[in-house]
C-alpha cells in the first residue's frame, strides 16, 4: 500500500489576493461587453478589449489550473512580493483553490468561444460568473469553487489522494 504525500500548503491569503485581481479584469471586461455590441467579423471580435481581458484571464486560469496555483501570475506576485511583507500566516489545502481555478478556466473559455462565435450575451455571462465568484473570494472569504469542491468530495464524486479534513 502506497502513501501519498498531501500537497503542499499555500498561504490563505493568496486565494483572495487573487481574487481581487480576477474581480478588477473580470468587471472591467463584464462593463465592455455589455456597453459595446458584438463586433460583426471573427478578426474583430478576437481583438476587442473585452475579449483580450477575458483571455488573461482564461491565460491565468490555466496556468493555475494545469501547473498549481503557484504559477497563476497573481498568486506568483502575491508570494514573491506581498507575502514576505506580511509575514507568515495561515495555510491551507490548495486542491480546493485549484479546482475553484478549473472552474474560471471552464467559464472563460466558454465565454471566449461564445463570443468567437457571435453568441451577444456568452462573454458577458461569463464575466459576469467569474465577477460573482471572485468578489466572494475576495471581499467575503468565500470560495464558491472550494465548496463545490468540498460538496464533491464529500458526495464521492471526487476522491482525493489524501484525505481532506472537514
Amino acid at each position: 500500500m502506497s502513501t501519498a504525500s498531501a500537497p503542499r500548503p499555500i498561504d490563505v491569503r493568496a486565494p483572495r489576493f487573487v481574487g481581487g485581481y480576477t474581480f478588477v479584469i473580470a468587471i472591467v471586461a463584464l462593463f465592455l461587453a455589455l456597453l459595446r455590441p458584438v463586433e460583426a467579423t471573427i478578426g474583430a471580435r478576437a481583438t476587442s478589449p473585452e475579449f483580450l481581458l477575458l483571455l488573461v484571464l482564461w491565460a491565468s486560469f490555466a496556468a493555475g489550473t494545469f501547473f498549481g496555483n503557484g504559477a497563476h501570475p497573481f498568486a506568483a506576485f502575491f508570494r514573491a512580493v506581498i507575502r514576505p511583507r506580511l509575514g507568515p500566516g495561515e495555510v491551507e489545502d490548495p486542491r480546493p483553490p485549484r479546482f475553484a481555478l478549473l472552474i474560471g478556466f471552464v467559464l472563460t473559455t466558454a465565454g471566449l468561444a461564445l463570443h468567437l462565435l457571435g453568441v451577444p450575451a456568452g462573454l458577458a455571462v461569463s464575466a459576469g460568473f467569474v465577477v460573482v465568484a471572485s468578489f466572494l473570494q475576495a471581499f467575503a472569504g468565500f470560495c464558491l469553487g472550494c465548496q463545490i469542491y468540498l460538496a464533491l468530495t464529500r458526495a464521492r464524486i471526487i476522491r482525493p489522494t489524501t484525505p481532506i479534513a472537514d
